[in-house]
């Protein structure tokens, strides 16, 4: 089997363990991540990020298949994760596709995608469907995130 794809393998199902250091060894030192909420981040941020969020994962599952490359270099994964909010307390199910980039079995870069006004809808309910769509809304999201991640950053020592 291909190694990048048994290192994507490897990274979802500690992603559906809450392994984050199994899912961080996967990664480049220097591994480069986007998403539609956290926006770009490097290095220990991601790793920080994952670490994060498994921590304070509630009732989370993940499912993942349809791992695909057309060469070598260049692969596609989609990926369920179903969890609590803990914002809001609210149940999410995100359905998303990441894009990663690997060499000799190590992510170098990596980007997920998935509907941003239906995930804000779930998580944040009638604000959600109000206010979902607009730039503020997302904004405001993404700066609370990423606020979030480094003052976790701060009071682990990452």
């Amino acid at each position: 089997m291909d190694k990048n794809i048994e290192t994507i393998q490897k990274f979802y199902t500690a992603f559906q363990q809450k392994d984050y250091e199994t899912m961080n060894s996967c990664y480049a030192n220097d591994i480069a991540f986007s998403d539609p909420i956290f926006g770009l981040l490097h290095g220990n941020q991601v790793k920080a990020m994952w670490q994060m969020l498994c921590t304070n994962a509630k009732e989370f599952k993940l499912q993942f298949n349809n791992i695909k490359t057309d060469d070598d270099e260049y692969y596609t994964c989609s990926w369920i994760a179903m969890y609590r909010f803990s914002a809001t307390n609210r149940r999410v199910v995100n359905k998303c596709t990441a894009y990663m980039r690997l060499k000799d079995g190590v992510i170098i870069e990596h980007s997920d995608g998935f509907n941003y006004y239906k995930w804000c809808r779930q998580a944040f309910g009638i604000k959600g469907i109000l206010l979902g769509w607009s730039g503020f809304m997302h904004k405001k999201v993404s700066n609370k995130a990423r606020k979030q991640l480094f003052k976790y950053m701060e009071q682990h020592g990452l």
